[in-house]
């Protein structure tokens, strides 16, 4: 039987088959994805084959093989730095939910979740939550911030869960979709989704868990069938967004505003650092990309953590 995963808590996974009948399904043996060194072999959104075994009263699918993947979002696992955890795969489009506080999204943080989509190939777009509840001051931060995602061709929506302010418009882009929404515990997600759904009425207080026996933390995605001819997959709320399974050489590909400089930059593998005649570096020096962005950049390449937002006006 062939069906795709709705839900995985780890070691169980509920999958729909063809023709719409939900399975709780195991793994067969140590089934691992060749070259992916994953905690989830199995993720929400895998299109899977399965037999199903029946020992007495009980009924069991077995996952036995994945299809190939259109793509997948990946981050680093929390306590298992050489492990990753795939959050979904055969995505879309990947909504990422930002506030400016309570709690607050650095642009360190959205720059690693746009440029892991880029990697692989999922179209990104940012929705920045809460409008209802900022000052005016916070609202023009907001608003420069957008207009910044924006100028680098990101689509960015201001919207209120809350108050129901451009949910039709995040509708409409997820219809005929498989979508996900990620972002910090807190940002207002399951609040999204409820009033994108209502019928689903998902509590409103997710939070990444663990292991009782706090092995590494787990990411519980869970995948849902909307009245709009939709999908959406849900995801617990996630501190940090580890990249992986980029090369250095290639980091700058995925930050659009550099590779549409790559060109004129003197040397041709130019990683933007400390090579002459860059143009990346000459158009900061120019005030004419964010330094922003160029310090997630070089986060990245040099395996730092991310931890800011506060200075994105400052080349310091």
């Amino acid at each position: 039987m062939k069906g795709i995963v709705y839900k995985s808590t780890g070691s169980w996974y509920t999958v729909k088959s063809d023709k719409g009948v939900f399975y709780e399904c195991r793994i067969k043996g140590k089934f691992r994805m060749e070259g992916i060194k994953s905690t989830n072999p199995v993720a929400v959104g895998d299109h899977v084959h399965f037999k199903v075994e029946t020992k007495g009263d009980e009924t069991i699918g077995v996952i036995h093989k994945i299809e190939e993947r259109d793509n997948y979002i990946i981050r680093k696992s929390v306590n298992l730095s050489k492990q990753t955890h795939i959050i979904a795969a055969n995505v879309d489009v990947a909504f990422l939910l930002v506030t400016l506080n309570n709690p607050p999204t650095f642009t360190s943080f959205i720059d690693r979740f746009l440029v892991t989509a880029e990697a692989y190939h999922i179209k990104a777009v940012l929705l920045f939550n809460k409008i209802d509840t900022y000052t005016e001051d916070e609202l023009l931060e907001v608003k420069y911030l957008a207009a910044m995602y924006r100028d680098i061709g990101y689509e960015c929506i201001g919207i209120s869960a809350a108050t129901g302010k451009n949910v039709e418009k995040v509708k409409a882009l997820m219809k005929d979709k498989v979508s996900m929404f990620s972002g910090h515990s807190g940002v207002g997600k399951s609040t999204l989704v409820n009033a994108i759904e209502p019928s689903l009425n998902l509590k409103t207080s997710e939070i990444s868990e663990q292991h009782k026996q706090g092995q590494h933390t787990t990411t519980f995605a869970e995948m849902f069938d909307l009245s709009f001819n939709a999908k959406i997959i849900d995801t617990p709320g996630i501190k940090g967004f580890g990249v992986v399974e980029i090369e250095k050489e290639e980091l700058g590909d995925y930050f659009p505003e550099f590779f549409e400089l790559k060109e004129h930059c003197k040397f041709n593998n130019c990683l933007h650092l400390e090579e002459p005649k860059c143009a990346v570096k000459e158009a900061l020096e120019n005030d004419e990309l964010p330094w922003s962005r160029y310090k997630s950049y070089l986060q990245i390449m040099e395996g730092e953590e991310e931890h800011f937002r506060k200075d994105i006006y400052n080349k310091e």
